[in-house]
């Protein structure tokens, strides 16, 4: 910095924010190559954890001290190790870490490797939607109306608002997964449904051994001495804020990978049970004065799809597996107002209130 004759200015006057001073005096510091160093083994975390304390080795027979580290001797006396923390919107470096392990392993399950024979590109693979039940009309993209036909009688809602929504939105446009009118909106359903979706999932795989026995003409013990099922899944929010679970299904011999599934099997009929039942789903809710009597079920909309193969139109293994890693780490971003400003634990009413979300996110947060 040059003063105004031009003679430059003693460096205790130059005025740098206080975080870039930090980071000139740490870089200046005897630590700083230590320092570094712990930074790359975190892989550039985003939110360190800063580890305190000491640890000792020795041999239980002998007494003998083998090892022993200390963080006193290290910058800033802690040791930094990664967050861990598996969404990107908290932690990108190690969301990408987590999405690269998942990526490898959904793939080995369908190709191959990591321990994982082969043979299980033969037996019935699929990717499966199942997505959540309508809680009340909301913007979608595209055009509006019966058909996507803008305009035209609609009609009311009790509220006098239309009953849909009649405009043209664009892919990026902030309205996508509003309600359309507030008051209708079934908030408590909404958030009762997720609460249990769980549960939902648990009583779909319930139901697709049974109609699975039922297609092959077996008893539900007999089948599963014969086969077994496995599973990967992941939510997917939707603009709306419910989510769609996006799930692979593999289905082998009594032994797991690398066993025939029973005689009879293929994509094709676990398709059709899978089918049947997410359709056969009802959930009961325990009644309550403030939410009535409930039964739970899936959304209308269901998407079964083969992967791989030569004579099939569905996915490959490599987009099923990209796919899977990509959901794996994201939040809610995408959703109508993001829950981004929420990548984090609700600690109260105030949090939710001063939250950087849409009217829609902080009324099922309030729910």
């Amino acid at each position: 910095m040059i003063g105004r004759a031009g003679v430059p200015e003693p460096a205790a006057r130059l005025r740098v924010p206080e975080e870039v001073a930090d980071v000139i005096a740490l870089a200046g510091g005897p630590g700083f190559g230590r320092w570094l160093e712990q930074i790359k083994a975190t892989g550039g975390c985003a939110w360190p954890v800063a580890l305190n304390g000491w640890r000792t080795i020795a041999d239980a027979c002998t007494g003998e001290v083998l090892d022993h580290f200390d963080t006193a001797g290290e910058p800033g006396e802690r040791l930094l190790t990664r967050c861990g923390n598996r969404r990107a919107a908290v932690c990108g470096p190690c969301a990408r870490l987590h999405a690269g392990d998942t990526w490898a392993l959904v793939r080995a399950g369908l190709l191959g490797g990591k321990g994982v024979p082969e043979t299980v590109r033969a037996v019935p693979r699929l990717f499966v939607t199942l997505t959540a039940p309508g809680f009340g009309a909301v913007h979608r993209a595209g055009r509006g109306g019966p058909g996507g036909r803008p305009g035209g009688d609609l009609g009311r809602c009790p509220h006098g608002r239309p009953a849909a929504c009649a405009g043209h939105h664009g892919w990026d446009d902030p309205v996508i997964g509003q309600p359309v009118c507030f008051e209708c909106y079934d908030y408590a359903g909404h958030v009762l449904w997720h609460a249990h979706a769980g549960r939902m999932w648990k009583a779909f795989t319930d139901n697709l051994w049974a109609h699975l026995a039922a297609a092959l003409g077996l008893s539900r013990s007999a089948l599963r001495k014969a086969a077994r099922v496995s599973y990967a899944k992941v939510a997917e929010y939707q603009r709306r804020g419910a989510v769609h679970v996006h799930a692979v299904i593999r289905l082998d011999g009594a032994g797991g990978p690398g066993t025939t599934a029973p005689a009879g099997a293929s994509a094709k009929l676990l398709g059709k049970c899978v089918r049947s039942a997410a359709r056969a789903v009802a959930l009961g809710v325990p009644y309550t004065a403030a939410t009535g009597e409930r039964v739970l079920r899936w959304g209308q909309q269901l998407d079964v799809q083969p992967i791989g193969g030569r004579e099939d139109q569905g996915p490959t293994d490599d987009q099923v597996a990209a796919y899977v890693a990509k959901y794996v780490t994201k939040a809610g971003g995408a959703t109508a107002g993001g829950w981004a400003g929420l990548a984090r634990p609700v600690t109260g009413p105030a949090m939710i209130t001063a939250a950087p979300v849409s009217a829609h996110v902080r009324a099922l947060l309030g729910t």
